[in-house]
This record gives structure tokens, sequence and C-alpha cells, in this order.
């Protein structure tokens, strides 16, 4: 039957409609070909600046990206790092195969088959946009999220005069550049190296930035043995890294990584059994951010950052992005037991404290009454006070109300912190009773420091105790006087009568008498040897009358104190402020055969790379005679060989078959205690006492540097003669090379005097210094 006009009116219509769409079709097809590359030229050329910058040739190849600086012991311990943020990078080698499946199953399953862009993904995001379907994935390859980490590209630096003034430009001329980022990547780096490279720049949280620090963040594990739920947590985070969290929010973590797991079921990473029996473990977190205030040598790590940032600014670097490699003498089994040392006294010592001041105030003048307004002006000085006081007023009464009104707050206890409510006034007199120390230990032939402990804790007290600390010696000053002495030509075996020294001062009254720790004077002849061990004032005194003032200022020079020295008469008992570090050099100088080396602590710089930047070796200079320095251990040795020695009560297994010297020091009021320690192959150096000089024991028997200062080093060098890999022994002080001009033995000297004139036994005469008499005969 034949069709109607109307049928081929509509059929005739149809094919028209039909053609029109194929045309459109073609049209839009081939303007797409021209439009697409010249969309391309024009974001990739920046045309007239419309739409901002791009990477050069140079920047793709060595693309940069913030890597923490980290710092080593001298036995290849990580000891900490620097960073603003915290990421380590990793090699592909160095990755586990589960975080990289993983990955791979998640976000980028065609990654080893495309070239930046995976056209399937994308199109199944058109569809899923022109369908209103969020559920059928993304479309960004892990090639073009590296090029987003790496380049910003959806950053103001990436932005041009088009793009800041709409925002869907901005979009897809941001995605077009990392579409055409990916394709150059791909060329410049093997999928091995952008796979390691994108590990290495997300962010996982917690200020961990890259797989390695996450690992040791969330697992406490290396990244190479994350099993496959670790890995797939981790993978959950990439997009969200607050969202799914585990620690802040383990159910929803817990469904995405769930999520990641089926995805490695689906494309056949995991069996169904695989999948089935991990899906239901837990997370098994060690969760524990990275921290400057934990860890070993927090204070040295603090002190090495202040002169590595002064190198960085000298040779152009940053150290909290650069990835420098920074290799230090800290030996961590040394610090470790230096740390431990430390903490065994100062917890039974601040018992002590804190029962001998039991309802008192430790803050006392020097006639022992408690000083008023104290804490009050103390508190003037915290940030906390002024910041109230830029908030409120100085003449505020809020002021005072907010630093008297008890708060939730965190305090230092030696259990463990304590939670608890006190006010800011409550908390600053609380901290005011807390002895404090300052400890470092060095090789002495190479001035390489081996320990350094600045404090008790560096999260609640920062200031470093150790070279930033300067403090009176006491009588750990008094080695300092007799090298003088003994490298002007007076031998160990020298008398001096034990009796007041009278020094003319400027002042009222116009003489000043040194007095003995006792308070009394027996009226015998000590050798120096003698009066050193037993740190006699009048000997010490007189020592430093004969070879006067300023020659002692010039040998603490020589020995490396560069704290001002005062050249008045009390400078023999130690009191200018020095530092332990100071002291540790000047003492290091006796046992390396009169050489002083300065103590250091940075052995070489390397970059990112591997290449040494610069390489680190200590000043030196000749202070004294080899037989003037072994002369001095020889009186060092004294204190703990000579009958009433300060350093008699050190352990006898550290005595045994062993050489040591040292020297305690008080100063006036027991403010500071102080113990220098020196062996063959290590010197070092203890203070204990309060922050601030008023705040110390009430009497010299607890007071004293032997009973403050004195054990930490006792229970440090026992450790350390316990472990046999640390490769220090016991044994005798080297001697010189050259045949000594001195008898050191001072019973020889009487012997001498029977002998005939023929004798041949080198000694000089006995001689005694009458210090009321002021001569010698």
């Amino acid at each position: 039957m034949p069709k109607s006009k109307q049928e081929k009116e509509v059929k005739k219509k149809g094919r028209k409609i039909y053609k029109k769409i194929i045309i459109a079709i073609w049209t839009i097809f081939i303007l797409g070909l021209i439009a697409l590359p010249t969309w391309v030229f024009m974001v990739s050329s920046n045309f007239q600046g419309w739409f901002g910058g791009m990477p050069d040739h140079q920047t793709l190849e060595n693309p940069e990206s913030s890597l923490a600086s980290e710092l080593f012991t001298s036995d290849g311990k990580l000891l900490g790092k620097y960073y603003r943020q915290n990421r380590t990078p990793v090699t592909y080698d160095e990755l586990s195969p589960n975080m990289v499946n993983a990955l791979l199953a998640a976000e980028d399953i065609r990654f080893q088959q495309h070239s930046g862009i995976d056209l399937e993904a994308t199109l199944r995001v058109v569809r899923g946009l022109l369908t209103f379907n969020t559920n059928l994935g993304g479309g960004s390859t892990i090639t073009q999220q590296l090029a987003k980490n790496l380049f910003k590209t959806r950053g103001a630096s990436f932005q041009g005069s088009l793009t800041k003034k709409n925002r869907l430009i901005r979009l897809v001329v941001s995605k077009t550049k990392e579409w055409i980022i990916s394709v150059k990547l791909e060329r410049s780096y093997t999928k091995e190296e952008i796979m390691a490279m994108y590990l290495n720049t997300i962010e996982f949280g917690g200020n961990a930035y890259g797989i390695r620090v996450a690992a040791r963040t969330f697992f406490n594990i290396p990244q190479d043995s994350l099993n496959i739920q670790q890995s797939a947590m981790l993978v959950g985070m990439l997009n969200a890294p607050s969202r799914f969290n585990p620690v802040r929010n383990p159910e929803r973590a817990m469904r995405k990584r769930t999520e990641i797991l089926y995805s490695m079921y689906n494309f056949k990473f995991l069996s169904r059994e695989e999948y089935d029996s991990i899906k239901t473990l837990p997370f098994g977190l060690e969760y524990k951010v990275a921290n400057h205030n934990e860890g070993q040598a927090t204070y040295f790590r603090s002190q090495a950052r202040n002169q590595l940032m002064k190198w960085c600014e000298e040779n152009g670097y940053d150290l909290f992005a650069d990835g420098l490699k920074i290799y230090t003498t800290i030996d961590s089994r040394l610090q470790e037991y230096a740390e431990e040392a430390m903490e065994e006294q100062m917890k039974s010592l601040q018992k002590k404290f804190f029962d001998h001041w039991k309802g008192r105030n430790p803050w006392v003048d020097e006639n022992g009454r408690e000083m008023k307004n104290f804490i009050e002006d103390r508190a003037k000085l915290t940030d906390q006070y002024k910041s109230l006081v830029a908030k409120y007023g100085a003449n505020s009464d809020s002021v005072d109300i907010m630093m008297n009104t008890p708060q939730p707050i965190k305090v230092f206890s030696w259990q463990g912190e304590i939670d608890t409510l006190m006010s800011p006034i409550d908390s600053l007199k609380y901290y005011k009773h807390f002895l404090h120390t300052g400890m470092m230990s060095m090789d002495p032939h190479t001035g390489q420091i081996k320990a350094w402990v600045g404090g008790i804790n560096h999260k609640y007290f920062k200031y470093d105790h150790v070279k930033q600390g300067r403090r009176q010696p006491g009588s750990t000053f008094k080695p300092i006087v007799y090298t003088a002495a003994i490298d002007n030509g007076y031998s160990p075996c020298f008398e001096v009568v034990d009796q007041p020294v009278t020094f003319q001062v400027v002042g009222d009254p116009p003489t000043w008498t040194p007095p003995n720790d006792n308070g009394k004077y027996s009226g015998e002849s000590l050798t120096l040897r003698q009066g050193l061990a037993r740190s006699v004032n009048s000997i010490a005194a007189k020592i430093l009358q004969l070879v006067g003032t300023q020659t002692v200022v010039d040998y603490a020079r020589r020995l490396g104190i560069t704290s001002p020295l005062d050249a008045v008469p009390s400078l023999a008992l130690g009191v200018s402020d020095v530092s332990v570090y100071e002291m540790v050099g000047a003492y290091g100088t006796f046992v390396n055969k009169g050489t002083w080396t300065e103590p250091y602590f940075i052995t070489r710089i390397e970059d990112k790379n591997g290449n040494v930047l610069q390489e680190f070796t200590p000043k030196t200079r000749e202070a004294l005679s080899e037989e003037s320095a072994y002369q001095m251990l020889y009186m060092l040795r004294g204190a703990a060989e000579e009958v009433g020695g300060s350093a008699v009560g050190l352990s006898y297994e550290l005595k045994k078959d062993n050489e040591i010297g040292g020297k305690t020091g008080t100063s006036n009021n027991q403010s500071d205690g102080w113990f220098m320690g020196v062996t063959k192959d290590l010197v070092s150096g203890v203070w204990v006492g309060g922050d601030e000089r008023s705040i110390h024991f009430r009497t010299l028997a607890l007071g004293q540097g032997a009973r403050m200062a004195r054990p930490i080093f006792d229970k440090y060098m026992l450790k350390v003669y316990a472990d046999s890999t640390a490769g220090y022994t016991k044994g005798p002080f080297e001697r010189p090379d050259n045949p000594l001009s001195v008898e050191l033995d001072c019973n020889k000297y009487q012997e001498a005097d029977l002998q005939s004139e023929s004798d041949t036994l080198d000694v000089s005469p006995v001689k005694t210094i009458d210090v009321n008499k002021d001569e010698i005969f």
C-alpha cells in the first residue's frame, strides 16, 4: 500500500534532523581537534599572561618539595629532624609492594598503561557528570596527582589574569595544566620514579608528609614493612587525611579501609579469603607524632639547630626544606647513658630538695630569709603576663585575677606528666622548686662531643645548661690556677702552709681573706697536689698570689675559657661565671698532652643526594707543654687518690684498675654544684643547681658538688665501661714522649736530701711557703 504524503514528510524530516546531528557531531569534533591544541598551546605558553605560569624544563627535571633535614649520631642513628613539613624521601625499591598494590587498586589501576592521562577514566568522569552519578570514580591519574602536589597547579603562583576572575576557567585551566605536566613527567621519569615521587609528596596528617614518615607516625615501622591492611588504611587517607584519620575518626577510617581492600580484591591483588580475613582486623596503631621535645639529645638538637641555621644562611641553604644530612659527633650509647645517669640522680636529688624545703619556699637571700615578692616579680617577666597586660592594661585587676585563676594544665614531675588545675602564679611557683643540670662528655683527643644533656626535660625547661648557661664554677676553676703555677716551674710536690692569705683590695674593708670551707686553717704544710685534692682555699689563694691574677686569666684563655673573667683575688675560688662547655674543653687540654681542642659536634653536611657540602675539623692550639699537662693529670688524680680528696667518694669499681682524675666545685651558699672528671679517653663536666642562684640547699652537706653533681659522673662512667661495644676501657693516662724533668713521687724528695751530691736522681728541692711571711724558704 503506498505510503501517505504525511508519512513521507515525517520520514524526510527525520532524515534532515539526522543529517544535522551528524553534521553537528563532525563540526564539534573538527572544532575540538582545532581548539584543543590551541587551548593547550595558549595555556602552556601562558598567552598574554592570561593563564598563569607553567614549570619550565629545568623545574620538571628537578622538582622541589620541602624535605626535612636529618641529624645523625656518629654511630649512624637518626637523632632528629628539622622541618616545616616532616618529609624524608624513599626510592621505589624501598616501598612495600602492599602499598603499591593498594595505591594502584584505589587510584589508578591502568597506571602502567597510560602516559599520564587515562582516557577511559576521563570519559567515565564525563559520563558521571552528565548522569549526575558521583560514584563512577575520579579521572586523575597518579601522575596528574603528582603534578598537582609538586607544582601546586591550583595555587596562587599558577593563576593568571583571566583565571583569577573566573572560578570555572581557573578549574579548567588548572586541570589542563595538570594534563600537560603529567605528559611531560611521563617523558622525564620512569613509572617507578613517578610512583615513589608521589608517595613521597602526599600528606597523611599529623605533620606526616610522605610514606616513610607516615609509616613511622601511625605504626612505628619502616615503610617497606607495611602490611596489606596498614597500606590500605594509609591509601584511604590520601584524599582527606583529617576525615579518614584513624585516631580522630576510627569508624570512618575503617569503612574507607574496607573499601580499599575490596578494590584490591576486585583487581585480583587479594583472594576472597584474604579479603574476608583482613577486613575485620584492627588498625594496630602505634601513633606518635614526631616531636622536637622527645627522643635523644633534645637540648643538643636545639643548640645544633642554631649553628646549622647560621651555616645555612652563609651557604645559601634552607635547613627546614632542603633535606640536608647532618652527621654529628654524638654517640647514641653514651648519650643514652648520660641521660639515664642524669635522670637517676636528679629524681633522687629532687625528692631530697622537696623534703628539705617542705613547708617553706626555697628562694632566699644571703641571710637565708625568703625573698619578698619573688614569684610576683618573676611572673611579670612571663609571656602570659605580658599578653594579659596587652589585653587588659597594666593597671587592670583582670590581670591579677587571670594570673591567679586555676585552669586545666599539664605539669612536669619526675613520676610523669600530671593533669591538674593550677593558676599561672602557682604553676610558676611549682616550677621554681626544681633543680636543674647540665652535662657534657667529650673525647679530649679529637674534641668530639659524645654526650650532651642540657637539662632535665626539654618540653618544660628549654634553657640549655651546657653552653647557653654560665654559672660560678667554684673549686673546679682551681686547676686553672694550679696550671699557671705548674707551667711556670712549680712542682706538684711544692709545699704551702695552710694559713690565712690576705689580699689588699679596693673597697671597705680594704682587705680580703678567703676562708676555707670549714672556716679553719690546719697550719700544716701541704703539697700542691694535696691542696688541690682537698680543695683547700688558702693554698689556691696563695698560688694565685704568687703567679698573679692576670697570669691566671691568661692561662684560662689558653685553655679555651672565653667568658668574662675578673682579674681579682676571688678568681682563685671560681667566682666568675663559665659554662660546662668551656670547662670540659679546658680539662680536655690536660689529657690531650697540652693541646687545647675546641669541642665540636658536627663532622660533615651532605645535600639530599649525598654530596658532601662541607667537612668540619676543630680549632686547636698548643696551650701547655706535654710535661705540664701530664703533671696536671697527676694533680687531678690526687682528688681520687689522696687522703681527703674530693673525688675519693667515686665508686670503687670505677677507680679499680683505672687512672681517673676529678674535681668538685661548690659556689657560695651551695647555689652551684660541679664535678669535672677525666679519664684517658673521656672528659666530662656536670653542673647542678636551681635556675636562679637564690634557689639552693641550705647546708653544704646536701648542696656540695660531691653530693649533687659527682653521682651523675659516677653513674655515667660505670654505664660506659659496662658496654663493651662503646669502645671505652679503663687504663692509665698516656705519658709524655720525653722523660719527666721532675719527680712526681713526693716521698722521694726526703730520700734525695739524704743522698750524696753525686746522686743522679732528678728532683727539685723541697720548698715551703709561709703564707704569713709571703716568702719562699
